[in-house]
């Protein structure tokens, strides 16, 4: 498999050499729908807390005697029935959503998402990412000269400079190989690749 090499203007000046074991893997929707559901899931935290009726305020106190009223029978304002009522099955804090997915079918699909991305032209490689003090405008001025407005950059190393000004960027992200998600390769626009990178890459997914 063959991708592009951009220089600093954005534009395609070479080709460069990439394993086809994972920048050209037939796309396997089922497994990449997976994997990305189960990122998602997996960052999620169990925060949320509700009440069941033996939390909830109330009073033990029957609304209304048994019989006689016509109405239905009551006997306490905590019944999930009621309006201020405990739930009846409450979200508990240390709910889990985890989803467990395998290191085998975790490396075919971010291989296919690579590869579809390739196909799609989404995805470049550039000699590498650098700028010369931690300031935003600098880098925000490199993409710009390239004609990218989001882009995730895979780097073989992330320096201080490239950390501090990436991180200001509403759409921009700087990773390492072993960092990169299924999510952000499927969410922004443009992902470049440094050459050093493309190696780290096939040790981690081929």
């Amino acid at each position: 498999m063959q991708l592009e090499l951009l220089n600093e203007q954005g534009q395609a000046t070479s080709k460069v050499d990439a394993p086809d074991t994972v920048f050209a893997r037939d796309y396997n929707e089922a497994l990449v729908h997976q994997i990305v559901v189960a990122f998602q899931a997996n960052a999620r935290q169990g925060t949320r807390a509700q009440l069941d009726r033996a939390e909830v305020k109330h009073s033990t106190k029957k609304p209304w005697r048994q019989k006689g009223t016509g109405r239905a029978r009551a006997g306490m304002t905590s019944s999930p029935l009621w309006r201020g009522g405990g739930r009846i099955f409450p979200n508990s804090p240390d709910e889990n959503f985890t989803q467990k997915v395998n290191k085998k079918m975790y490396r075919a699909g971010m291989a296919a998402i690579l590869s579809q991305l390739a196909r799609e032209g989404r995805l470049a490689v550039v000699d590498s990412i650098t700028i010369d003090a931690p300031k935003t405008k600098l880098l925000a001025a490199k993409f710009k000269a390239m004609g990218l407005s989001s882009v995730l950059v895979i780097a073989d190393q992330v320096d201080d400079n490239l950390f501090l000004a990436s991180r200001n960027l509403p759409n921009v992200l700087v990773v390492e190989p072993r960092h990169a998600d299924p999510l952000s390769l499927v969410h922004y626009k443009k992902v470049l690749v440094t050459k050093a990178a493309i190696e780290q890459l096939q040790e981690m997914f081929a």
